[in-house]
């Protein structure tokens, strides 16, 4: 598990940008099926998907250049690996309604499952 930034949003495809010399790196190239959470008042987001290495140019100039941090800590954009997360599923909780709401979003098929909560974990 680890904590990485959204570097770049574009569709469906979130991109990231890490150092080489963690160790992070390594395990994404050894095995590049990830989940991501992201959680805000009462909804969640858990998204998963196959990572890509394959970042263009330009996006990685775009990255470095509106990222404040990435300036502090590295000289050049170059200095980076990138990465791509084509989301793949999807999983939608907003706990603020009574009955919570669910969905399922299979963005490869193009399916949407739509449900409370309570209907799901109740069968």
């Amino acid at each position: 598990m680890r904590i990485f930034q959204i570097m770049r949003q574009e569709g469906n495809m979130l991109y990231f940008a890490t150092s080489a010399k963690k160790a992070v790196w390594q395990e994404l190239q050894e095995n590049p099926n990830v989940e991501i959470l992201a959680y805000a008042d009462n909804v969640s987001v858990r998204c998963s998907g196959m990572v890509n290495f394959y970042v263009d140019d330009d996006t990685k100039r775009w990255i470095f250049d509106h990222n404040d941090v990435l300036s502090r800590l590295y000289k050049s954009y170059d200095q980076l690996e990138y990465f791509c997360l084509p989301i793949a599923e999807l999983d939608y909780f907003d706990l603020s309604p009574t009955p919570p709401i669910n969905q399922h979003f299979d963005l490869m098929a193009g399916e949407v499952d739509n449900g409370f909560v309570g209907e799901r974990f109740s069968k």
